[in-house]
């Protein structure tokens, strides 16, 4: 069923074909508003399946200043045997 859809339905539009709009909304990854005697009173919009990730966050935050490479002239104890 595909259902013609528009930034805006009317609530009475809306109670009559609520599941089908529900199905398009996921789909079509878009939000609607619905509305009640022309006015704005509710908003559908599609839930976001996946949590944002952690990885990558922090990413063109921080600046490298020298050389993070090479080794250090410094001896560790847990060197030493």
């Amino acid at each position: 069923m595909t259902i013609v859809m528009s930034e805006t339905i009317a609530a009475g539009e809306f109670k009559a074909k609520c599941l089908g709009i529900l199905d398009q909304v996921q789909r079509q990854r878009k939000e609607i508003t619905i509305t009640k005697r022309g006015k704005p009173v509710a908003k559908l919009v599609p839930v976001n399946d996946r949590p944002p990730s952690f990885i990558g966050r922090m990413k063109g935050t921080m600046d490298i200043v020298g050389d993070i490479v090479s080794p250090i002239d410094v001896e560790w104890e847990a060197d030493v045997k």
